[in-house]
């Protein structure tokens, strides 16, 4: 599929201004995208799409990207069950990158690690400190675990870190 589906802008202002949909694609016919979660805002992934990846994901309201490493379409979710049913796609101002609103079907996830987002760990001092959510009755604690697993996990330095947690409506 070409980009003649997508025409390129008249002008800067009907770019940034307009409501023609007009991608800039980058050299290599990719343009940037972002999955958040439709509830809660949380950022899934970053992928690639080319032309026809958001053509496809127009016509069947389900997330595809361009996989670069595979130089091939993929229809997120159609071998892991991760399908991703989008609620909303917005564009930004320049209309160079893609922002999709999902329903990440099956376990939920969307990393190919199994983890729920890509985005699982956080820089801190120049290392990488891994963060797993627990989901209880809608609430969320955050618990940060040592990526070395040498017990050092809690951030006052103790060799354990307990974490007080919602039951039956009540901080325990």
């Amino acid at each position: 599929m070409s980009q003649a589906r997508f025409p390129p802008a008249a002008s800067k202002e009907a770019l940034e201004q307009g409501d023609t949909l007009s991608p800039r694609f980058d050299a290599a016919g990719l343009i940037a995208a972002i999955a958040t979660d439709a509830h809660s805002g949380e950022v899934l992934m970053f992928a690639w799409m080319n032309a026809e990846a958001l053509s496809r994901t127009l016509d069947t309201g389900e997330a595809h990207y361009f996989s670069r490493s595979r130089n091939e379409l993929w229809h997120k979710g159609a071998t892991s069950g991760q399908i991703q049913v989008v609620e909303e796609i917005r564009i930004d101002c320049d209309q160079d990158a893609v922002w999709l609103k999902v329903r990440a079907q099956g376990d939920g996830g969307a990393c190919h690690t199994g983890e729920r987002s890509c985005f699982y760990r956080v820089v801190e001092g120049g290392k990488l400190v891994r963060e797993l959510r627990i989901d209880c009755d809608q609430d969320r604690v955050w618990i940060k675990v040592d990526p070395q697993g040498d017990g050092g996990a809690c951030h006052t330095g103790a060799r354990s870190c307990f974490y007080r947690v919602w039951e039956d409506g009540k901080l325990v």
